[in-house]
């Protein structure tokens, strides 16, 4: 199964974000509830780019940022790539370097958000395959996508606060080839070995 949605271009297009694995039911561990998030917070993802900040608040999406808090704050994006770059439009990423946690996340699916900010650029929202099945993938927005994507229930969770500059120079020379399929069974090694100039998260904090 793959998560898509539309994109607004003179040839309009369907763009596939995400995958999930299958009828693997997620670990007990990772079907509680997420916590809370604070009401406000930053990410700061140390890329192979250079140091970007996301600032999130909870209350334009409550569900979305919670489980983008709980995954920065348990280091699940350390050393994910950006496996899907399409210029003007969307930098993609959140799938785990390892296999096993990529079967621990893509089923554990979170309920919708109401969108409540437009997908413009610089903002942050999850991937989804469908209704109430966001886990793990986001992307940020590189262009203003909100007549597409806005109507299509892609509820943005942040922003981009520092380091839009370094997100837009983001290596796109792959496009949209990475099969997701493959990063869910083999996680970076399909990837390092097939795509060595993908850039990369290598460290995420959280604060507070």
């Amino acid at each position: 199964m793959r998560h898509r949605f539309g994109l607004a271009t003179a040839l309009s297009f369907l763009v596939v974000l995400a995958a999930c694995s299958g009828t693997q039911s997620p670990s007990s561990d990772v079907a509680k509830a997420d916590a809370q998030a604070p009401t406000t917070y930053q990410v700061r993802m140390e890329t192979s780019k250079g140091p970007v900040v996301i600032d999130v608040n909870r209350v334009w999406a409550p569900r979305g940022a919670d489980r983008f808090y709980l995954l920065a704050k348990r280091g699940f994006y350390d050393q994910a790539r950006f496996f899907r770059v399409v210029p003007g439009f969307i930098v993609q990423f959140g799938m785990h370097a390892k296999p096993e946690e990529n079967a621990k996340w893509s089923n554990a699916e979170i309920q919708d958000d109401p969108v409540t900010q437009p997908n413009v650029k610089g903002t942050v929202s999850f991937a989804a395959r469908g209704p109430n099945t966001r886990t793990s993938q986001v992307f940020i927005n590189l262009g203003d996508n909100s007549g597409s994507l806005d109507p299509q229930g892609f509820a943005v969770f942040g922003h981009v606060s520092q380091g839009m500059d370094l997100v837009e120079k983001i290596f796109s020379g792959y496009g949209q080839t990475p099969e997701q399929e493959l990063i869910n069974v083999r996680g970076n090694a399909y990837l390092l070995e097939n795509f060595p100039k993908l850039d990369y998260i290598q460290k995420v904090t959280v604060t507070p």
